[in-house]
């Protein structure tokens, strides 16, 4: 598994999940992205990789990528007014993209 393979992908995955709500900020939230996979890159090749050993359930690698949310910051968005709580379901939805395209990668 190449990490950064995987990083790019996430990537383009996470910016569709993003266009299709919020497409009037695509240049914000290709930022906000790149931020949170640059913070979490170390943590997301090594959970994957305990993950693709069998070493982790997907449950747990769920609960460990949902340990992310805070740093998850989708400033472009907040600052647009989007609430709270959408702004919590958008990143539920995050982690739900990561998890799918991880399982289908290594799995």
């Amino acid at each position: 598994m190449d990490i950064e393979e995987l990083l790019k992908l996430l990537k383009d995955e996470l910016l569709l999940v993003l266009g299709e709500s919020y497409g009037d900020f695509k240049k914000e939230t290709k930022a906000d992205v790149e931020v949170f996979l640059t913070l979490s890159k170390v943590k997301i090749e090594r959970w994957t990789k305990l993950l693709q050993a069998g070493e982790l359930t997907v449950d747990d690698y769920k609960w460990l990528l949902e340990s992310q949310k805070d740093v998850l910051i989708l400033n472009a968005l907040y600052q647009a007014g989007v609430s709270k709580l959408r702004l919590g379901h958008l990143k539920n939805k995050i982690i739900k993209t990561i998890v799918n395209t991880v399982i289908t990668v290594v799995i």
